[in-house]
């Protein structure tokens, strides 16, 4: 009866990486997912600027360092943390993008560089100022790339008999043995841990908005992103080689110093305004 069970409980997954095809063109759902992420972030940052009366013809500018950022930043994260030796054997592998391999921390580097950058340029935004209004749409962008991820049937959950468990029938990197074996969804537990994190962030931005101490966002999106990030490593399998038989995985040991960097923002972060100061200009007119 249990077997019975076991096979009527467990969700078969084996749909089509192609959402569709027009000559060598191939359409996949990861990157409609992808796509979506930066399509409802930079909506979203051009709401929060016309909401602090920010120009928001400067969002179009941020897209571009955006996108630059996370994709380099992605792919050299994946290549330099997880399999430097494949890479480096053959360092034309790290511009084969389309075979895959992003890493979400090498994302928060590039993402923090490209911000600095941006900053630079836009002196009337700080760098915590960008960084605090950029973690509301990267959290958004998370929830959309791990449902991407559950499309791709990667980044797969360990062996699991629990009801929900899902077997991915075109498991990357599996063998036919274990593409059956019923498995932890874990890419759409962190896509809805990422999803209460952006309404968390969101509901924090919509009750201080210009007000918002500098630091607290960034830093609630460190400490959150990366605390549920090291948790549900445990119920990954472990991608990087060399780590295998490590007391931590690679995606915990990277995890554990944008923590730790997250709580040091919340312990210093900087009141940039309060509700008295932006009304005070409005009385002496």
């Amino acid at each position: 009866m249990s077997h019975v069970y076991s096979v009527i409980a467990h969700l078969s997954w084996d749909i089509n990486r192609i959402l569709f095809e027009f000559g060598p063109i191939k359409i996949r759902y990861y990157g409609l997912f992808f796509t979506a992420g930066f399509i409802c972030g930079y909506l979203l940052l051009r709401w929060m600027y016309r909401t602090e009366n920010k120009n928001v013809d400067d969002v179009d500018s941020l897209l571009i360092y955006m996108v630059i950022g996370t994709i380099v930043g992605a792919r050299l994260g994946h290549c330099l943390f997880y399999h430097p030796a494949y890479f480096f054997e053959k360092p034309i592998r790290f511009l084969e993008i389309w075979k895959g391999g992003l890493a979400s921390h090498g994302a928060a580097v590039g993402i923090t560089i490209s911000a600095w950058l941006y900053s630079r340029k836009h002196k009337d935004q700080s760098l915590l100022w960008l960084m605090d209004r950029l973690a509301i749409p990267v959290a958004l962008a998370g929830f959309f790339i791990r449902i991407g991820n559950f499309f791709n049937s990667e980044i797969l959950g360990r062996a699991s008999d629990v009801p929900w468990a899902v077997i991915f029938v075109n498991g990357l990197e599996l063998d036919k043995e274990a593409q059956m074996t019923p498995r932890h969804p874990v890419m759409l537990y962190e896509s809805l841990c990422y999803g209460c994190i952006f309404l968390i962030l969101y509901l924090l931005y919509r009750k201080y908005r210009a007000a918002t101490p500098g630091g607290l966002l960034v830093g609630l999106f460190f400490v959150l992103v990366f605390t549920a990030r090291f948790v549900l490593e445990f119920f990954k399998l472990r991608q990087a080689e060399f780590a295998q038989g490590l007391p931590l995985s690679v995606g915990q040991m990277l995890s554990i110093p944008l923590v730790i960097a997250g709580v040091l923002l919340l312990i210093y972060r900087r009141p940039v305004a309060s509700t008295e100061s932006i009304a005070a200009p409005e009385k002496k007119k």
